[in-house]
């Protein structure tokens, strides 16, 4: 009976740690290899897993009835402080050092904790993070003022939205619509210099980067069904924008294209974007409770796929760019969550993808179809679509590139060592 027990709660811990890991965004490849080696740390070596988007199939031997459990009962995506203690408890599990009930207990907790910050600290958080991302758009002076305040729009309506789960689901189309529909009419009125900057910066947020790249992740690694399910869900997600945009564009009608897509660029100096990273990773800070002490470790993950991203600009062109951008910003994330006070890479993965601004362009091209530019406009998608392919296979490149310098350099052993 003990040993039944034991069993049974060792499974409620494995299951518990593989829905916390698939609510922190991780790729289910990784995830059955964290699951492998916290089942062999708590005598189960021949356990085996199946992580798939909504349900986890395990079983702790072979030849066993596998058990089917449902990963949907902890909720939505975790922030980045959750993600952080769901990696520390992975940590401690793979040393044996908590009992599988206790960790069940701990992982209850971590999906229950407050924010760190509270509403109205989050919400000037998305005005901090809009602004960082208008920063590296290159804006004018007007721009920044106005994604600042679309941001602040932005963070509170999605505070709104958190209390509700149906409503999360059509945020993405009302923040579109009511952005997008305050842009046009600014921009219509020819008060100011405002243009498409202003309007892609709050809604960058919603861009499903990381989803979409983790799909990719996912898909070379032959998990087909939850890639394609990653996959459909990102490209929902930016159907839903386009359609707030459109319904934008009927109901206050677009001003004309070269007012919108054509205004001064960059009137701000060249030192904007540099000081977007930093401002970018201040905000993801506020917004989604960023780890105590990592703040400048978030700035040096930032800054090496800034820095990747702007030769690669110089040396390959726009496109590709953001395949060496990615890339950078994969091994340094890898190599930080070595150091004893880095957080985990996935925390600093999210801040990476809308530094990268992937999928940016998407918002543009769709405006400039609606301002009947269609042939730009279709090119723009396009080189859209090429853009977000390019971060996604940095990434997966970068993974097995920290591999090898890893056991190049020993880091491995030395953070055993440290800890």
């Amino acid at each position: 009976m003990a040993e039944s027990r034991q069993e049974r709660e060792l499974q409620e811990f494995l299951l518990y740690l593989g829905s916390a890991l698939t609510a922190a965004g991780e790729a289910v490849n990784r995830i059955e290899e964290h699951l492998l080696r916290v089942a062999a740390a708590y005598g189960a070596p021949h356990a085996r897993f199946s992580v798939l988007p909504t349900y986890l199939v395990m079983s702790l031997e072979p030849g066993r009835p596998a058990s089917l459990e449902p990963t949907r009962q902890l909720g939505g995506g975790l922030r980045l402080d959750q993600t952080a203690a769901i990696y520390d408890l992975l940590r401690i599990a793979g040393q044996r050092r908590i009992s599988p009930a206790q960790g069940s207990a701990r992982v209850r907790e971590i999906v229950t904790m407050a924010p760190r910050f509270r509403v109205g600290a989050r919400i000037a958080g998305h005005a901090v993070l809009t602004a960082g991302i208008c920063l590296i758009l290159q804006p004018t002076g007007v721009d920044l003022l106005l994604a600042a305040m679309f941001g602040a729009l932005v963070g509170a309506l999605k505070m709104v939205g958190a209390r509700w789960t149906s409503v999360q689901m059509i945020m993405p189309v009302s923040a579109a619509f009511v952005v997008s529909a305050l842009t046009f009419v600014i921009a219509g009125t020819g008060w100011s210099d405002a243009d498409l900057r202003a309007m892609v910066a709050p809604l960058a947020t919603f861009l499903p980067g990381a989803v979409l790249t983790m799909a990719v992740v996912e898909v070379s690694a032959a998990e087909i069904v939850t890639g394609a399910s990653r996959l459909v869900s990102g490209v929902l997600q930016l159907l839903l924008l386009a359609f707030g945009i459109v319904g934008a564009a009927q109901m206050v009608g677009l001003p004309r294209a070269e007012t919108l897509v054509s205004a001064p660029q960059n009137s701000m100096g060249g030192w904007a974007p540099w000081l977007g990273a930093l401002v970018v990773a201040l905000g993801c800070h506020l917004v989604y409770s960023g780890p105590r002490n990592t703040v400048g470790w978030l700035c040096v993950v930032l800054y090496a796929g800034w820095i990747g991203q702007y030769f690669g600009n110089l040396v390959l062109g726009g496109y590709m760019s953001g395949f060496v951008g990615a890339v950078a910003l994969t091994v340094v994330a890898y190599l930080v969550e070595q150091a004893p006070s880095g957080p985990p890479a996935l925390v600093s993965f999210l801040p990476g993808f809308w530094l990268l601004v992937p999928g940016a362009l998407s918002l543009i091209g769709v405006t400039e179809y609606l301002s009947r530019d269609a042939v730009r406009g279709v090119e723009d998608l396009l080189g859209a679509a090429s853009s977000m392919m390019a971060v996604a296979l940095g990434v997966l490149c970068g993974h097995p590139l920290y591999r090898a310098l890893a056991r190049t350099l020993g880091v491995r052993e030395l953070r055993r060592e440290r800890r």
